[in-house]
């Protein structure tokens, strides 16, 4: 057929066919190079630290055979990681959490929600470079319960969540140099005032001031950190010493948020259930990505509520995902196993993904699209959970959910769960997915 189609053709317009045919050809194989990095906050086995971060090839995650991915990599953070963390820090990282890469994908940043570690690693060799640990807060209490890397790569920000600081590591992945700026702490409890004078922490206003996750703006310079008691902080996250921006009270946003994304000039975030103290909720707010100044009044620009189910029992905001294109974005919602759709363009929920039935328990916690937006990653929960309120949390199925795309983002559907196991010498089952991020290749 080829050769027919050739014959038909002029000489001097066949190198123009031929280069059309080989673009149209090269154009999925090239979309479809990247891998999913899955990470396991279970102990590595034996030990009482490390965990695991599995890695899969993207084409494998693709057709009917998907649940029986095998990943290409994994990495023992008992191992290696473990070495250069407690060469560097003196104590070895505990329950890795969350993973996200640096804008180029070079590199990896896995943060220890236990143990307060932030390890850097070359992504593609998976080699690690560099081990923090965050500083002693609240009590000589320390987490690191997220790391977000600026998109301009020139920081990290670290939530330490029960030290109730916010941390900045200085980042140059190019030369490979990292510094742990301690200059640039933010205590947001004990004598932390507002700009407006108002106590950081205080009952009714901010009650627990425990930083969960410091989502960035396109900007690099703006922080919107969600608080585990409610309220918001906006911080400009590039002053010495990090500085309040806005301030946000209970009633206005309200608590366990752990969701954020940059979508149409707005960044949506959330808030959510999953502790004992605040067993069901899930809202979804847009805030403008301008207008911040310690100027303002407190909660000033005022977010818009696109929407809130505080009132139904068993409901969790946790990750967001946005389309390939912007138009939606996904909050899971992984204590009722669903899926609220918002369309950017107008700020309206328009459908409900329903998951419910998979399994009892999916648990979808932290998830990622694929570069051509034709697949979705969920990390799933196992049945010991080792963070966030188990009622919330216990999952059936360990690993990671594969949900295919349709109606450009509106719409998907669950293709299947790719499993991972870490049982111990009693038989019991340990694996519990949290972190997870696609990495372009």
């Amino acid at each position: 057929m080829f050769q027919n189609l050739l014959s038909r053709i002029h000489l001097r317009h066949s190198v123009v066919t031929l280069a059309l045919i080989t673009i149209s050809w090269m154009a999925p194989a090239q979309a479809s190079k990247y891998e999913v990095w899955l990470v396991d906050q279970s102990n590595s086995a034996g030990t009482t630290y490390g965990g695991k971060v599995y890695i899969y090839e993207g084409s494998d995650l693709h057709g009917e055979a998907l649940t029986s991915a095998a990943p290409i990599a994994t990495i023992d953070l008992a191992a290696a990681a473990a070495s250069l963390c407690f060469a560097n820090t003196g104590a070895n990282p505990v329950r890795p959490h969350m993973v996200l890469f640096n804008s180029t994908h070079s590199h990896a940043i896995l943060s220890f929600v236990a143990s307060g570690h932030v390890l850097i690693m070359d992504a593609a060799t998976r080699a690690p470079l560099a081990c923090f640990r965050t500083a002693p807060g609240v009590g000589g209490t320390r987490q690191a319960h997220a790391a977000f890397p600026a998109p301009d790569d020139s920081y990290i920000l670290v939530a330490n969540q029960n030290g109730k600081q916010l941390e900045r590591i200085l980042t140059n992945y190019a030369t490979n140099t990292f510094t742990y700026d301690a200059a640039a702490t933010l205590n947001l409890a004990g004598a932390c005032l507002t700009p407006n004078g108002v106590a950081c922490e205080l009952a009714g206003t901010r009650p627990d001031n425990a930083p969960i996750c410091p989502i960035i703006d396109s900007s690099s310079q703006f922080g919107f950190v969600t608080l585990r008691g409610g309220g918001m902080f906006v911080v400009d996250a590039t002053t010495t010493p990090i500085s309040i921006q806005a301030e946000y009270n209970l009633a206005t946003v309200h608590g366990n948020g752990c969701g954020g994304i940059e979508a149409g000039g707005a960044m949506y975030m959330n808030s959510g259930g999953g502790t004992a103290a605040n067993v069901s909720e899930f809202d979804v707010y847009r805030f403008p990505l301008a207008g911040y100044s310690a100027a303002n009044l407190p909660n000033t620009p005022a977010p818009t509520l696109l929407f809130s189910d505080d009132a139904t029992s068993d409901r969790d905001s946790h990750g967001m995902v946005l389309s390939k294109h912007g138009r939606y974005v996904w909050g899971a919602d992984r204590d009722l196993d669903v899926i609220e759709v918002f369309d950017t363009a107008t700020g309206s929920r328009v459908n409900t993904i329903n998951l419910q039935g998979v399994t009892a328990n999916l648990s979808l916690d932290l998830g990622d699209i694929s570069p051509s937006g034709n697949r979705v990653f969920f990390a799933t929960r196992g049945p010991n959970p080792l963070s966030g309120d188990p009622h919330a949390s216990t999952g059936d199925l360990p690993g990671m959910a594969v949900i295919q795309v349709e109606q450009g983002g509106k719409h998907g559907v669950y293709k299947g769960n790719v499993r991972i196991s870490n049982v111990d010498s009693g038989g019991v089952e340990r694996a519990d997915g949290h972190g997870l991020r696609v990495r372009r290749k």
